[in-house]
């Protein structure tokens, strides 16, 4: 074998032959002619490798909308012999045979992780709206049980993606992201965003593009799956802080109809003491459907909209505006969006003018979606937000919409001309422009105020724009919830950190007694339970209101369950912004399948219905009926779950401190008020105040829970809660260190500075035992209080 030697990624002038075939290499890697192919090798880092395949009489260069990254300069060996090509670097080894244009994958240590299907790839021709074109498809051969996870969020309620076939084209409640992850700690970025049908059988997993002139993919070897998140994000951007309002409790419904209800909304949980951080208000505040989306309020029930924004601030409250991606024909926007070309012509929601349903099509809206493709129509876009809303004082943007609707499907739609050609070759990433166009927009404003969007849909790379995506209009059920865990979970790996769905479901079809059905209320109950270990705690839905106080009063079993993970969202808001911190600075994952922290634990791995929410709390949902009959919840039997402890740790329950050894499965008592809630060994979780609000009371005095049975290290992350001068250097991190064997907790030295980070506080530490459970206010005796002034200092706690 004939070894190359590359320092840095510099193309040289050579070109060998090997069995007929040639190859040359170029920076970072070669370029093989396998005829009648064009194959290219490129090292991105030395763990992450792209693949770009296609034909020699084809010139194509893909102009990546999700990559942003360049490629590093990557010390690699280059051998040849024996018919095939090997590009080696420190973490992976590359293996292309020349005869057939396939490739392998392997770690540094030799062991296969992938290999292309033999002949598994291969193009035809394609019209793509009267320009001839190809399309492609690349097949790979996966290990008969290996499990892999991703592909974005769909509905139908399984974790592992394996077995599935799905035609990838945005959904209302189906998004798609091009991007699967193996337990064995690689991952697949398919850089296409046409129409895509995904694959998997045991003979091999298959990703086919309508529109793909060149086969264009990243592996990423991360040896697990953080890495592979880490990876991911490296080449499609960093996902930003959030401001910490976001992670409060927000109330919104379809829809607050004037400026006394939204305000009253607000209000009323002030009076009640129940926390809240912000409420939205749906569409329709510009008046009528050919006024749709005019970005300024037009229906005289919000009269002097900006004392309507002041008075909601006024109650230390946010507020977040619905925002679409189409405009009414009487739009300002629409007019001048239509003199550049810049609307796609299909037919989108609402289709009628007249707000009635079912709606009257003879009566058509015109409504059309605007081209987010085009950087004019972007700005055009932003001019009016900024003008009608942003200098309002508006909070946050609900981008709904976004994938975006699209009504009376035909595939001749799909030929309507983009800036960027037809809407089929791009289809896919109408999401990430759209979103991306205002958080870019934003940003160059001011970097004041942190961009926070909630959106309906996303592509490859969308966490560079502060988005949090949902789940769609899901219809609510007792399967609908359930389906929400696996949707999120293979949401989150695929490198999109924040998400959350509609508490209690969006439509309520299957109650048509709505809240009066007992069974609606457990099921709302359970779901608000889910949602306090999402991204974003988010009420939402239509056909009844959902604030708390529709579901009784203080001391009625509902409205106490709902107060008691309302208030528990807020006490662990250290904890979830520290952890948010982890996703910005290391990449880390908020909602993490346990194939991220048990991989060795083969039953852990494709479990569902459990998640790690950050690296020490496992949530399990109750996701069945427990207590409803046709006329009340008999709460007379507490009901039980089983719930299967992952193995090579001990666990704590939550609520009452008991000890668990794991890899085992457990039955814990559910009442209406709590769902299993474990937490490692080895974990510190910092427990905040009892709040009404995120930014109420400073972080003056914290309760340091401490999980004994392993070691472990935790790192409190604060900054000034609502700017990017974090990205200035400016904040603070406090880092936690536990000594098992020797009792000993030590905080060290205060790293880093911000404007009015508290020089001095108290903590007050509790080693975790039996009987020493959270409780609702962390008001128990504590085993040693600190008085820390940023110096380290050490504990024995034992």
């Amino acid at each position: 074998m004939k070894i190359l030697t590359n320092t840095a990624a510099v193309g040289l002038a050579f070109t060998l032959f090997a069995l007929g075939a040639q190859f040359q290499e170029i920076p970072g890697g070669i370029k093989a002619e396998v005829d009648p192919y064009l194959i290219e090798l490129q090292f991105y880092t030395p763990s992450i490798v792209r693949v770009t395949k296609r034909l020699q009489t084809h010139s194509f260069t893909n102009q990546s909308l999700s990559v942003i990254a360049k490629p590093q300069q990557v010390q690699y060996r280059i051998g040849s012999g024996n018919g095939v090509v090997t590009l080696e670097s420190t973490d992976l080894r590359v293996v292309l045979e020349l005869a057939t244009g396939r490739i392998s994958f392997a770690g540094s240590n030799g062991i296969v992780l992938l290999v292309e299907k033999e002949r598994g790839f291969g193009f035809t021709n394609f019209n793509d709206a009267g320009v001839p074109s190809l399309s492609a498809w690349q097949s790979f051969v996966l290990g008969k049980e290996e499990a892999i996870f991703g592909l974005g969020q769909q509905q139908h309620g399984k974790l592992v993606q394996r077995g599935v076939k799905l035609r990838m084209i945005q959904g209302n409640t189906d998004d798609y992201v091009p991007i699967f992850v193996s337990e064995k700690g690689y991952g697949v970025i398919w850089d296409n965003c046409s129409p895509t049908l995904f694959a998997d059988t045991q003979e091999e997993t298959t990703f086919r593009s309508e529109v793909c002139e060149s086969i264009d993919y990243y592996f990423v070897f991360g040896k697990n799956v953080d890495g592979v998140i880490a990876g991911i994000r490296e080449l499609t951007g960093r996902a930003p802080m959030l401001p910490v309002w976001a992670f409060g409790y927000w109330q919104c419904k379809e829809r607050y109809k004037s400026r006394s209800e939204i305000v009253g909304v607000a209000r009323k949980y002030r009076e009640l003491g129940v926390p809240l951080d912000g409420v939205i208000l749906d569409w329709r505040y510009w008046g009528n459907n050919y006024l749709w989306n005019a970005m300024e309020f037009l229906d005289p029930e919000f009269p002097d909209p900006a004392g309507m924004i002041r008075e909601i601030h006024g109650m230390n409250c946010k507020i977040m505006i619905s925002i679409w991606n189409s405009f009414g024909p009487m739009t300002k926007q629409y007019r001048e969006l239509k003199e550049i070309g810049a609307l796609l012509d299909f037919i989108t929601w609402p289709e009628s003018g007249c707000d009635l349903w079912p709606p009257r099509l003879d009566y058509p809206s015109g409504v059309r979606v605007y081209d987010a493709y085009n950087p004019t129509a972007r700005d055009i876009y932003w001019k009016y937000l900024k003008n009608g809303l942003l200098t309002l004082g508006i909070d946050g943007w609900w981008i709904d919409s976004s994938e975006p609707d699209h009504l009376q499907f035909k595939d001749s739609d799909l030929d309507v001309q983009t800036y960027l050609g037809s809407f089929r070759r791009v289809r896919n990433a109408y999401p990430l422009m759209t979103v991306g166009g205002v958080y870019t927009h934003q940003r160059q404003e001011s970097s004041d105020r942190r961009v926070l969007i909630l959106t309906r849909s996303a592509f490859t790379g969308q966490q560079r724009y502060g988005s949090i995506v949902w789940s769609g209009d899901v219809v609510a059920s007792w399967q609908s919830l359930r389906n929400q865990i696996p949707a999120a979970l293979n949401f989150s790996l695929c490198g999109i950190p924040y998400w959350n769905s509609d508490i209690g479901g969006f439509f309520l079809w299957n109650f048509p007694r709505k809240l009066v059905d007992p069974e609606y209320r457990e099921l709302y109950v359970r779901w608000l339970q889910f949602g306090t270990f999402c991204g974003m705690m988010r009420s939402h839905g239509t056909d009844a209101p959902r604030e708390i106080y529709q579901f009784g009063t203080k001391g009625d079993p509902e409205f106490n369950a709902i107060e008691r993970f309302i208030n528990l969202r807020y006490l662990l808001l250290p904890y979830i912004y520290s952890a948010a911190w982890e996703v910005t600075a290391n990449h880390s994952t908020l909602m993490r399948a346990l194939v991220m922290d048990f991989v060795g634990d083969q039953r852990a791995v494709r479990l569902a219905d459990q998640f790690m929410f950050g690296k020490s709390i496992l949530v399990c949902p109750v996701t069945e009926r427990m207590y409803a009959t046709k006329e009340k919840l008999d709460l007379t039997r507490i009901k039980t779950k089983k719930v299967y402890l992952p193995k090579g740790t001990i666990w704590y329950d939550f609520w009452t401190g008991e000890e668990f050894i794991g890899g085992q499965e457990v039955e814990r008592e559910c009442p209406l008020d709590m769902i299993p809630l474990f937490v490692r060994a080895g974990s510190i979780l910092p427990i905040g105040p009892k709040v009404q609000y995120s930014t109420q009371k400073k972080w003056d005095e914290l309760e340091i829970r401490v999980y004994g049975g392993a070691n472990g290290q935790f790192v409190l992350y604060e900054d000034e809660l609502d700017s990017y001068n974090y990205e200035k250097g400016m904040y603070t991190t406090i880092t936690f260190d536990w000594d098992d064997s020797a009792g000993t907790l030590t905080i060290g030295d205060r790293q880093g500075a911000f404007p009015g980070m508290l020089e001095e506080r108290i903590f007050k530490v509790v080693l975790v035992s039996s009987g020493k459970g959270i409780a609702d206010v962390p008001t128990q005796v504590c085993d040693k209080e600190i008085k820390y002034t940023g110096k380290k200092t050490a504990v024995k706690l034992r």
